[in-house]
């Protein structure tokens, strides 16, 4: 993994609005690194920046990757909620935004 890589999925995880989501392989792809998602999750998972908002980012399917029960599971459901995400049963179902291209909202220029 090249620092430049790392540095691309981190602004992607930053450009992520307080109270939406994103999976690890649209962090990936919005990084220009398609079909990464193991690598973004590997850059979040060695994350030492208290700052950056990590829950925000999600498995493909709107689930938690923490274990169930465990202190990451817990502690991201909580952020998420604090932002007015709904988090039923460890999962986040994305909605859905007619007329609205997240990518283009994330990414336009002023």
């Amino acid at each position: 993994m090249g620092v430049a890589d790392a540095e691309r999925i981190l602004a992607a995880v930053r450009a992520i609005p307080r109270g939406q989501v994103a999976s690890y392989g649209e962090v990936a792809r919005r990084a220009g690194l398609p079909r990464r998602a193991r690598l973004a999750a590997r850059v979040l998972s060695a994350n030492t920046d208290p700052s950056l908002p990590w829950h925000r980012v999600l498995r493909a399917d709107g689930r938690i990757a923490f274990p169930e029960g465990s202190h990451g599971f817990r502690e991201q459901a909580q952020r998420l909620r604090a932002e007015g995400v709904a988090v039923v049963g460890g999962r986040v179902r994305a909605p859905t935004r007619q007329g609205s291209d997240l990518d283009a909202e994330l990414w336009a220029t002023p």
